[in-house]
């Protein structure tokens, strides 16, 4: 048997970092990724034979836990047929049509292969739209890696301490405005300076990659309202909270409506998907109806397409999203219940199955917050909680997420470990 030292050396012979993505190097908390060989329902094995409790579910896809029967069954289906065809197929129309019927402000969609890729994407769409080269976006946001939005980023980025990437032209980092999440006001001086030349504001309604923020009462209407009185286009990048927090997405939970927005990870099911929807004014200004050019070999594989349109399936059954909430919070409460008996300063929370935790005596509300908490406590905590079998975000500025597969027996082993992590974070 192999181990996953010995595979995290041969990785790194060939995978810049031994990774294809920074946060799985384990940077942030130090030790030896592990190498994972399977998963199922709830549960990741890594390549020695240890199994964990799955809080990181492929970053938020795997909504109804690893390999569903269901959405295996599509795909081995779809995948009996042909991988890819490069031309149109009718799972894209499927699934785009259920998108759009619970977004009504939907009205066309364009499938990219990834999350970034859809961000980038719906950016050029607003560029494009309105004439306009500034864009808005928030401090700790994170909208994947194109370069306009690689500016005071979230996700790896803060965890390795470097908030813009170099190879960012600055030429066009210049068109790149960067605000404070949950501070109107500086959206407010942005508009006032800059208002004629903003082409759109984009932000996670509830981000995930500074850790999960909620929003302000009034900040995201705010948004909306800024938008309007100066013709920019406001875009929610629902790539992780999409379909995810709730069937409609974080702006079904906020009760705003953005002109654009992206997805990705759940729609997929575990396959490589993003998308951009919006109103058909806006996008039908893409090719080959409009001027914005996208295009993608990938893009709408039926493979894809059928994991998405399996998962839209089941988290659309009843009470899906009821269950998922109620359970997701047990564990939630259980975290603050077992901190609090313990006298840590930590706390946890929630919307539908997105979820953070944080060493800080009160959720934080902006990116800074989130960087005063204790990261050497989160630290002994991760690998405390690694080493009894639970897997949790390799970070302390990334959401962890809940599934339909995690049951009582879950949440009661989560607690348990993380009742003696606790000890040994303070201890240290």
């Amino acid at each position: 048997m192999t181990s996953n030292n010995a595979e995290f050396e041969r990785a790194k012979r060939v995978l810049v970092g031994g990774v294809n993505s920074a946060v799985r190097a384990f940077r942030a908390v130090g030790g030896t990724p592990r190498f994972i060989a399977r998963a199922e329902g709830a549960y990741m094995w890594d390549v020695e034979g240890e199994r964990y409790v799955d809080y990181v579910g492929s970053w938020g896809p795997m909504i109804v836990g690893h390999n569903h029967p269901q959405v295996l069954e599509r795909v081995r289906a779809a995948a009996a047929d042909g991988l890819s065809f490069g031309a149109p197929n009718v799972m894209e129309t499927d699934l785009a049509e259920r998108i759009c019927a619970l977004f009504p402000q939907v009205e066309r969609v364009r499938f990219t292969s990834s999350g970034t890729e859809a961000a980038m994407s719906a950016l050029r769409l607003a560029r494009g739209f309105t004439g306009r080269d500034k864009i808005v976006k928030f401090e700790g946001c994170y909208h994947g890696t194109a370069d306009s939005l690689l500016v005071k980023a979230g996700s790896g980025a803060l965890a390795f301490g470097t908030p813009s990437s170099a190879g960012v032209p600055g030429d066009l980092a210049r068109h790149t405005l960067v605000a404070s999440f949950n501070d109107l006001a500086s959206v407010q001086a942005l508009f006032d300076a800059h208002g004629e030349d903003i082409a759109c504001v984009m932000i996670e309604p509830l981000p995930g990659n500074m850790n999960l923020i909620k929003p302000a009462p009034g900040f995201l209407q705010g948004l909306r309202t800024l938008c309007t009185q100066h013709g920019a286009l406001l875009i929610f990048d629902e790539v992780m909270s999409g379909f995810r927090v709730a069937l409609g997405g974080a702006q079904q939970v906020v009760g705003v409506t953005p002109d654009l927005s992206a997805f990705g990870k759940v729609i997929g099911g575990g396959m490589p998907v993003g998308a951009i929807g919006g109103p058909a004014d806006v996008m039908e200004r893409m090719a080959p109806l409009g001027p914005v050019y996208q295009a993608g070999t990938l893009s709408g594989n039926p493979i894809a397409m059928s994991a998405g349109i399996a998962t839209l399936e089941l988290i659309s059954a009843p009470g899906f999203f009821q269950d998922l909430e109620a359970r997701c919070a047990r564990l939630i409460d259980g975290l603050n219940r077992i901190a609090a008996d313990r006298g840590v300063a930590f706390c946890a929370q929630h919307v539908g199955g997105m979820c953070g935790m944080y060493f800080l005596e009160t959720p934080p509300d902006s990116y800074g917050a989130v960087m005063q908490q204790d990261v050497e406590r989160f630290k002994r905590f991760f690998h405390a909680m690694l080493d009894g079998g639970i897997y949790l975000p390799p970070s302390p500025v990334e959401a962890f997420f809940f599934s339909s597969a995690h049951g009582d027996a879950e949440i009661d082993l989560t607690l348990e470990q993380a009742d003696r992590a606790m000890r040994q974070a303070v201890a240290a």
